[in-house]
């Protein structure tokens, strides 16, 4: 699966930079646009998965940039990132088929939470355990559970994880990870990918259970009995 794609659209460079760097990491792309008539035209080149949208910006603002986008898309998700939070501009966003109307000044971390929500069914579409030594992996809930504590997987280290618990004890190479999940094994995608194998590392309690890397290959999920 090619990375989910999200547009920014906000003029504030400095906070959008910070929130780009950090949807980034939980493996997105992200494509960022300083104002409402950029973010138009990126919206059509890029043809986004979803558009995090501010509202008061020059040029075009949020409501007519989404008012366009929805006179011929009715599928790309739209979230409101704004400080205008009266009654009658919520309603206003939601009239407009927002799917979403988050007040700023807000946690990234929740942001995320609703992103990942958005996208778990995207990830895997069977309902599927995955038993590795003591640990219950679930890739539709994109969470692993050992000694009864329950830790939540991001979408990328999902998909990552499932390659490897489908071919346990088998290597899997990196350039088959990165073609499948990244669309290609650029540099910098490989970089993002040590990231996310670090992160899964850490979220794996169970000692039974280890992911080595093979050098110049790949990677291989173990279980020891």
């Amino acid at each position: 699966m090619k990375a989910i794609r999200i547009l920014l659209v906000d003029d504030d460079l400095k906070n959008s930079m910070l929130l780009k760097r950090f949807i980034e990491a939980e493996g997105y792309e992200v494509i960022y646009a300083n104002n409402g008539r950029v973010g138009l035209e990126m919206y059509r080149e890029s043809h986004p998965d979803l558009i995090l949208l501010d509202i008061n910006m020059p040029e075009l603002d949020g409501f007519e940039m989404a008012r366009i986008i929805r006179q011929n898309d009715r599928k790309v998700i739209i979230f409101f990132l704004t400080d205008r939070t009266d009654k009658v501009d919520r309603l206003h966003g939601f009239s407009l088929k927002g799917n979403d109307y988050i007040p700023k000044p807000f946690y990234p971390e929740e942001l995320m939470a609703k992103i990942n929500e958005r996208f778990e069914s995207m990830t895997v579409n069977h309902d599927v355990e995955y038993m590795l030594g003591d640990t219950i992996f679930r890739p539709n809930l994109s969470s692993l559970t050992y000694n009864g504590e329950t830790h939540s997987l991001s979408v990328r280290q999902t998909e990552i994880l499932l390659m490897l618990a489908e071919n346990a004890g088998m290597p899997v190479e990196r350039d088959l990870i990165l073609e499948k999940i990244w669309g290609d094994a650029s540099y910098s995608n490989s970089l993002a990918l040590n990231v996310q194998i670090s992160y899964i590392r850490r979220l794996i309690a169970d000692p039974a259970v280890t992911i080595s890397s093979i050098k110049k290959k790949g990677y291989i999920l173990s279980v020891s009995r």
